[in-house]
């Protein structure tokens, strides 16, 4: 049975992402821009773990491109991810001072998005600033489609 990208209302997703632009974990919103279920759209969220003397917290935005039919989809998009990790113990983490950081994130991936139910993600999400490329970073998603 083949489905039309032609919907009565846009395509929405919520999601968890392990890795990807959320860097660690994020809760994340997904949404086309118009009434269909590919083509344009964005997506926002925000990521948070601590422990005993450190804490992340990021904020993952991004426009991104669906390109397919039915459920299935290829991903493209291009955002920023806001970054902030504070250690009460040490000033580096992964190369990053004890401070604020805006992250530029790419995502090409395959995404599995139904008009309602389970969805699924999987990209490879390239990670950069002004000084600093880490091209082969992914991530991997599940959330639900209304």
């Amino acid at each position: 049975m083949k489905t039309d990208s032609v919907t009565t209302k846009r395509a929405q997703t919520a999601f968890a992402e392990l890795g990807g632009t959320g860097l660690i974990f994020s809760a994340n919103y997904d949404t086309r821009f118009s009434k269909k279920r590919d083509g344009l759209g964005g997506r926002a969220g925000i990521g948070y773990i601590s422990s005993d003397s450190e804490s992340i917290l990021t904020v993952p935005i991004q426009l991104n491109y669906l390109l397919g039919n039915g459920n299935k989809f290829f991903e493209v998009g291009l955002g920023a991810t806001i970054f902030s990790y504070n250690d009460d113990e040490s000033d580096e983490f992964l190369g990053f001072d004890d401070t604020d950081k805006v992250l530029g994130t790419l995502t090409f991936g395959y995404r599995y998005q139904p008009v309602q139910g389970f969805s699924f993600r999987a990209a490879i999400t390239p990670i950069f600033s002004d000084d600093f490329f880490l091209p082969y970073f992914f991530g991997v998603s599940f959330g639900y489609s209304f």
